[in-house]
Order: structure tokens, then C-alpha cells, then sequence
């Protein structure tokens, strides 16, 4: 059975930095691209970042880019989320999903397991 579980999320100042893991298990993912997407309070889940499966190509939201960092682990099955300078408007739930691709997208329906999400939420 496929799992994935996030954690690392908390309360942070904005300003602030988090690190966000995802522990995967059931299947190998080295094969396959991975993403976080988040959803905050009253709205639609977003894509945040991407990373293809050998982890050499990467892709970030707009609202993101230059701030978060994605990055995997094969050999551990884990993927990361380093989330620096963070801000009030990324208080959301976190997801970890991954593709059915080797490749990576932005689109939600692009990806077949999804975690059960991590809190992060950024006071001001």
C-alpha cells in the first residue's frame, strides 16, 4: 500500500524558515516525479514545486521561486521542501504527491498518491 507522510510543519514568524520531509513507502518512487502542492483556509489547492525523478530538473510557483527549495532522496524515498524568508500568505496545508510520470507538472490531476498534509502557518 502506497503512503506518503509529511511532517515538518509548525508555527513560524514571518521571516522565518521551515524544512518540510515526506516519507514515502510501498512502491519505489525513484522512477517517478514528485511535487508539493499546498491549500490554504477557503481555497483551491496550488501547485508549489516540482522535481522530475532523478532530481536534476525543478520547477517552482511563481509566489515561491527564489524562496523555497525542492529536492529528493532516492535512495531514502524522501522528498523536501526548504521554505526560507516564509510569509503570512503561505500559511496552508502542505501536500507531498506523487506523478505517474518520470517528469513533473503542475496540474493536481497530473498526480496519483497524495499525503495526508503537514500545517505550516506563518504569523506576522
Amino acid at each position: 500500500q502506497v503512503q506518503l507522510v509529511e511532517s515538518g510543519g509548525r508555527l513560524v514568524q514571518a521571516g522565518g524558515s521551515l524544512r518540510l520531509s515526506c516519507a514515502a513507502s510501498g512502491r519505489t518512487f525513484s522512477n517517478y516525479g514528485m511535487g508539493w502542492f499546498r491549500q490554504a483556509p477557503g481555497k483551491a489547492r496550488e501547485y508549489v514545486a516540482a522535481i522530475s525523478w532523478s532530481g536534476r530538473s525543478t520547477g517552482y510557483a511563481d509566489s515561491v521561486k527564489g524562496r523555497f527549495t525542492i529536492s529528493r532522496d532516492n535512495a531514502k524515498n524522501m522528498l523536501f521542501l526548504q521554505m526560507n524568508n516564509l510569509k503570512p500568505e503561505d500559511t496552508a496545508v502542505y501536500y507531498c504527491a506523487v506523478s505517474h510520470s518520470s517528469w513533473y507538472g503542475v496540474a493536481a490531476d497530473q498526480y496519483d498518491y497524495w499525503g495526508q498534509g503537514t500545517q505550516v502557518t506563518v504569523s506576522s
